[in-house]
């Protein structure tokens, strides 16, 4: 069984900043990739940055430069650091991990983290 955690989400003021954490735990093997996806209100739910097992990253256009997404040395958190929040950045975020565990490789999601970026 894996989880994955996110935390850090919450309300902030355009131009403001916010770090979201994903923990994950459980019994994996390994880890091939893990990544923050959004959801808006009536809209379907996007990519906003991944990272894979070599370091690799890849980030929507719309938050390249002002978004990072990095993990720690035991690759077991993810981060995304959010600077120059706009308010079209108002979603549900969601932490994923493409996970390998002894019955096999799988896609997991966290339960997600409202951020609001409103005045």
């Amino acid at each position: 069984q894996v989880q994955l955690v996110e935390s850090g989400g919450g309300l902030v003021q355009p131009g403001g900043s916010l770090r979201l954490s994903c923990a994950a735990s459980g019994s994996m093997l390994s880890i091939y990739a893990m990544g923050w996806y959004r959801q808006a209100p009536g809209k379907q739910r996007e990519l906003v940055a991944t990272i894979i097992s070599g370091g690799s990253t890849n980030y929507a256009d719309s938050v390249k430069g002002r978004f990072t997404i990095s993990r720690d040395s035991a690759k077991i958190t993810l981060y995304l650091q959010m600077n120059s929040l706009k308010p079209e950045d108002t979603a549900v975020y969601y932490c994923n991990g493409r996970i390998a565990t002894a019955v096999g490789l799988s896609d997991y999601w966290g339960q997600g983290t409202q951020v609001t970026v409103s005045s």
